[in-house]
């Protein structure tokens, strides 16, 4: 599943820029149509940064090509699948909870941050196994063995919206 929504009624709304000129409790009223329940089946939330005129029609390529994203999203699929070998899976998202936790643990320490994220109430379990499976998704793309704690961090990160100082580049964490 993949949602899109504007963060305000105006869809200008921005930390860095003052566009919106919704009151917050509008914003506050508007955001709040989307239910925690359907908000907990969100693996990845990712604020889009506008695009400037001047990016949009520039010459030159930005970023990495499609073909390199696309071999090394291969190589992790591979990784996985060679991890899940003899087992009714073939991807992270395949695994249930219980199994993602009992039998691949991420490295010592990883996901104490996640941890403390449930015991706030920030993260339900359901949210701390999509974080521990985004975890080992990070891992595969950056090619280790399982997750460590910037893994963790990031896809906690991706999780929440809220910032924790690791890059969200990929390639930036290898």
């Amino acid at each position: 599943m993949v949602l899109a929504a504007n963060p305000c009624p105006c869809g200008r709304f921005s930390p860095k820029e003052t566009l919106c000129e919704c009151p917050p409790s509008s914003i506050r009223r508007y955001q709040a149509r989307l239910s925690g329940p359907l908000l907990d089946r969100v693996d990845l939330r990712v604020e889009a940064e506008r695009v400037t005129r001047a990016e949009l029609t520039a010459d030159g390529a930005c970023g990495e090509s499609t073909a390199t994203v696309a071999g090394r999203v291969r190589a992790a699929r591979e990784r996985a699948a060679k991890r899940l070998a003899g087992t009714p899976w073939r991807t992270n998202s395949d695994i249930p909870g219980r199994e993602l936790r009992n039998r691949w643990h991420a490295a010592p320490g990883a996901m104490d941050e996640a941890e403390r994220s449930l015991e706030r109430g920030v993260l339900s379990a359901r949210g701390l196994d999509r974080v521990l499976r985004v975890a080992w998704t990070v891992a595969d793309l950056v090619g280790r063995d399982r997750p460590d704690a910037r893994d963790v961090a990031l896809a906690l990160q991706l999780r929440t919206g809220v910032p924790r100082g690791v890059p969200m580049a990929i390639g930036a964490l290898t």
